[in-house]
This record gives C-alpha cells, sequence and structure tokens, in this order.
C-alpha cells in the first residue's frame, strides 16, 4: 500500500509538475490515510468503503481539523483512489459522493488604497536594501503576482519596453502582466544596485540576498512585516495583503472580472469572484455613508 502511495506521489510530482510543497502536502494526507487503514486492519485498497472515508473526516473534524484541512484531506483521497482505480487496483472510488465538513467564506483582507499609496511613497530609497525592498512591494501590488512567483522570478522574465512581466504560475502556466510606472521607477533603480549583492555573473534571480542567492519565500516575508511594523501599518504586512489589494483596486475601479482573473492568473473564474464580495462591501459601507434614506435618524 505503501509503494501505491509513493508511486502516486511521484506522478504528481514528474508528470503534473505539481510542486514539491502541493506534493508534500498530498503526502501528509495519505499516510494519514494509511494509518487508518492499517488500524482497521486492511492489507489492501480494495477493503475500503465509503462509511470509511467518512469515518476518517469525522475522526479528523473530532480532533480539531479546521474545515479547510479536513477538505484537503478528502480531495487528497479521492484523487489518490481515483489513481487507483485507472490502475484497476481498485473496482470503484468509494470517496466519490462523500461530503466535508462546510468551509466558511473568508474575504481576503486588503489594505485601502490612500493607506497603501501613502505606504508605499513614504519607503526610503537611500540604501540598496531599501530600493529592493521597495521593487518587491511594488511588483506585489502593481501586478497581483503571489509570493512563490516573485521568488522564482529572473531578470530575464522583466521587460520594460512594454512594462510587462513573464510570470511562472500554479501548474507551471506561464502568464505575462504589466506592472506601473512607479514599479518601473524602482526596479530600474534596483537593477543599478543589484549588481553589489551579485557574487556571480550566472545567477538569474532578479531579487538577491545580501549573499547573492536567490531571495527565499520566508526572506521576502519577513522584509515586508520588518516594512509594515516599521512605517507603521496597522496589520501585520505580507505578500498576500498586497496581492489581495491590488485585485480589489482594480475592480473596485474597473468592474472587469475577467481582467482580475488573468492579472491573477486564475484557472477559474470561481476563485476570483470572491472578491466581489469585497466590492459590495464598499459599495454597502459608500451607500450607508451617503444616501439620505440609508443613514439612521438621531434618536
Amino acid at each position: 500500500m505503501e509503494s501505491d502511495i509513493q508511486r502516486y506521489l511521484n506522478r504528481l510530482l514528474h508528470e503534473k509538475r505539481y510542486s514539491e510543497h502541493t506534493v508534500n502536502n498530498y503526502r501528509r494526507q495519505l499516510e494519514k490515510l494509511l494509518a487508518f487503514c492499517h488500524a482497521a486492519g486492511y492489507n489492501n485498497w480494495q477493503q475500503i468503503t465509503t462509511q470509511d472515508i467518512r469515518m476518517l473526516i469525522a475522526k479528523r473534524h473530532r480532533q480539531g481539523a479546521s474545515p479547510s484541512s479536513s477538505a484537503l484531506q478528502l480531495s487528497a483521497t479521492r484523487r489518490f483512489l481515483e489513481f487507483l482505480l485507472s490502475e484497476k487496483k481498485i473496482t470503484i472510488n468509494p470517496a466519490v459522493g462523500v461530503r466535508g465538513p462546510k468551509k466558511a467564506k473568508r474575504l481576503p483582507k486588503n489594505i485601502d488604497v490612500d493607506s497603501l499609496n501613502h505606504f508605499l511613497d513614504q519607503m526610503p530609497e537611500d540604501e540598496p536594501i531599501e530600493v529592493r525592498d521597495k521593487a518587491m512591494m511594488e511588483l506585489l501590488y502593481s501586478s497581483g503576482i503571489r509570493l512563490t512567483e516573485l521568488s522564482a522570478m529572473d531578470i530575464d522574465d522583466l521587460s520594460f519596453s512594454d512594462q510587462t512581466l513573464r510570470v511562472l504560475g500554479k501548474g507551471n502556466k506561464i502568464r505575462e502582466v504589466p506592472f506601473g510606472n512607479s514599479s518601473k521607477k524602482v526596479l530600474s533603480l534596483w537593477l543599478k544596485e543589484r549588481n553589489s549583492f551579485a557574487k556571480s555573473g550566472d545567477e538569474k534571480a532578479l531579487f538577491l540576498s545580501q549573499q547573492g542567492n536567490r531571495l527565499t519565500n520566508r526572506a521576502i516575508q519577513q522584509r515586508l512585516a520588518h516594512w509594515g511594523k516599521k512605517l507603521g501599518l496597522n496589520d501585520r504586512l505580507h505578500p498576500h495583503k498586497l496581492r489581495h489589494s491590488c485585485a480589489t483596486h482594480v475592480l473596485e475601479s474597473s468592474s472587469d472580472l475577467r481582467a482580475v482573473q488573468e492579472l491573477l492568473g486564475h484557472a477559474s473564474i470561481s476563485t476570483t469572484q470572491i472578491y466581489t464580495h469585497l466590492d459590495f462591501q464598499h459599495l454597502a459601507k459608500t451607500y450607508d455613508a451617503a444616501h439620505p434614506r440609508a443613514r439612521k435618524k438621531k434618536e
């Protein structure tokens, strides 16, 4: 049974081109499935039933797993069993039709336009590391790219002539996204400073650490948190907050959901639609504050 799981994970990594992070997530979920089967005394996958899948999800729920974690367990289990079905190791997929706990819809947090503009405008550009950090934040906000997309970016992915980035997104899909004039200005400054960071002419990474290596996801998160705290943002600053802010502000101004979908690199527009809830919240607050029949009368 262990070898079946390993073959499946190898397929995800090498054939499906899933990231190592995603494959490790699947590994953890399938190890829990395997432990459940061993505890039940099963020695092959054919023995597992739909009731077993429900019991596994219920057990995870009782142990305090969040609805998202339970959903991941169910998804990983269902896809693995589908793989076994295709290999004729089982005759039916017992996870089909099993439902996990309902997930509460959480709206992404963003920073309002004025606060974010003020924050970026007051970012210093006196030291090379300050220029680098500001360039990263301008790109995250200007283009709405993910943290992993930023850290993986190479110099050759920049095109100043048409102000676009070539982005390697989820599933190794490449897309082109624009970046604004503020990003262009600070990126030009950073490329001049970058040579003082680079220890080798062979290094292609756009953003480098002071040791001359590609800046890691963790390091980028730490730099943003540092500047958010130093410059007085109320909430902790992290890359996804800048991505969400970009999407929200573009949608508020344009109402073009398809454009936001392309910008963010969402495979399905249903993922992008969460921003319509944010847009409606903004509209509702404006209405409540401005419409004469919406304001509460004084007691």
